[in-house]
């Protein structure tokens, strides 16, 4: 069953949040992701918390964002790489999308630069929209 209650709690306090974070392409942090609808990806814990790969940086108040998870999974919707020795991580490029800073809680490392690479590769892959 759905927390949805816990989180609009933690919802709240994610939006009063006044610090803003500083940061920057290729960080990964603990975002609030949250507890969402249908398939769209979770937080987890009491926090709802999940790693997010910092995409691209639109201001000091947004940016975009693919999550991460330590399923192993493969395919055109996923990448995997590791920033933790030891450590695979899983782009969840189909969960792709916009966050406001607020969500950020602490950072936890970074996307090397390679990866990083071959990872906005597969993302414009797979949301490019052929011409008719």
């Amino acid at each position: 069953m759905k927390n949805f209650d816990d989180w609009n709690v933690v919802k709240k306090q994610v939006d009063s949040k006044s610090e803003i974070i500083t940061y920057k392409e290729r960080d990964i942090f603990w975002v609030n992701l949250g507890e969402n609808v249908g398939f769209e990806q979770n937080g987890k814990d009491t926090a709802f918390l999940r790693p997010v790969v910092v995409i691209r940086k639109f201001s000091k108040n947004l940016f975009f964002g693919v999550p991460l998870s330590t399923s192993t999974k493969d395919g055109n919707f996923f990448y995997q790489f590791s920033f933790i020795e030891n450590k695979i991580s899983t782009a969840l490029l189909v969960q792709a999308k916009t966050f406001d800073v607020k969500r950020l809680e602490r950072r936890i490392g970074m996307i090397g630069k390679r990866d990083f690479e071959i990872m906005k590769e597969k993302l414009k892959d797979l949301i490019f929209l052929p011409q008719k």
